[in-house]
């Protein structure tokens, strides 16, 4: 039923086209592929193709035929495979309250209502965790500044409370704050290291997928890329120390210790535990004073 024009035979394991004296040479049972005019086949590749398309639009029948086959397979990795599959593509990532997906919820106190609420929690427990340590610094702080230092100290805290310790960025309610580090989905990607385009590994997740990846996610990090404790929160000491009457900018160093502007979502595996080697820029440490002109 195809026109001969155009028509190809191909190798079924790379796609590679068949001459006359090729075909010859191939050993018995070797599978092949017919190729109509403007079709292509390139092996493995294009059979992940296929099956990324069924994955995307009969997702539910592709569950049910990975659970028929789960009955009769023993081969323990295919088993695995089948089961991970299963568990992938049934996770009920729209779900948001807790009567619709209580597994998401299994291990979490009785007080998390929905999926954005517990995430949010997450959030604001890093952030008065870096306020913690900023304030426990005190101590390392010259005697004669830590007044100034409390000062700001206060200030910071005033504005994390303010906008909620920056929980609105797993807040999926919160569409335009939450967009900055992730879709209305819910996915979010790796973005370190620091000083490369992107995530190597190309490390996504989505937390509100299933029990198992809101677990997973808890383990990444906000990696800090000019480093909190060796450098910023001492500079920020250092110029209390010195301001010598000049205005601590504090608003920036909050910005490094608080905000997107210095923090990058990464994946436990690409957190880079070396030092970054990276200072505060000594041009915003101080605020520029304003400037007046007499008028004659």
């Amino acid at each position: 039923q195809l026109p001969l024009p155009g028509s190809r035979l191909c190798l079924y394991e790379d796609g590679t086209e068949l001459t006359e004296s090729y075909f010859r040479t191939l050993p018995p049972q070797t599978e092949l592929v017919l190729l109509g005019p403007g079709e292509s086949w390139r092996g493995c590749a294009s059979d992940i193709e296929r099956l990324l398309a069924a994955f995307c639009s009969q997702q539910d029948a592709v569950v049910e035929a990975a659970r028929r086959l789960m009955t009769d397979e023993q081969a323990p990795h295919r088993q695995k495979l089948l089961a991970d599959l299963i568990h992938n593509l049934s996770e009920n990532i729209l779900a948001e309250d807790k009567e619709d997906d209580k597994k998401w919820f299994e291990g979490l106190e009785s007080r998390f209502k929905n999926k954005s609420s517990y995430l949010r929690h997450s959030c604001e427990s890093r952030m008065r965790g870096y306020m913690r340590e900023v304030s426990g610094f005190i101590s390392n702080v010259h005697p004669a500044a830590r007044d100034a230092y409390r000062r700001i100290i206060e200030l910071m805290a005033d504005k994390l409370k303010s906008v909620k310790y920056n929980g609105c960025y797993f807040d999926r309610r919160e569409e335009e704050e939450a967009a900055r580090l992730c879709t209305a989905e819910g996915w979010f990607s790796c973005q370190g290291p620091f000083d490369r385009d992107d995530c190597p590994c190309k490390h996504s997740i989505n937390p509100y997928s299933n029990r198992e990846s809101r677990i997973l996610f808890s383990t990444w990090n906000l990696d800090h890329i000019i480093e909190k404790k060796r450098a910023v929160v001492p500079e920020l000491a250092e110029a209390v120390k010195t301001r010598d009457g000049r205005e601590v900018n504090w608003e920036y160093f909050y910005q490094l210790l608080f905000t997107l502007d210095n923090l990058k979502l990464v994946h436990i595996a690409c957190h880079k535990k070396t030092n970054h080697n990276l200072n505060c820029d000594k041009t915003r440490i101080y605020r520029k004073r304003k400037q007046t002109h007499e008028i004659s």
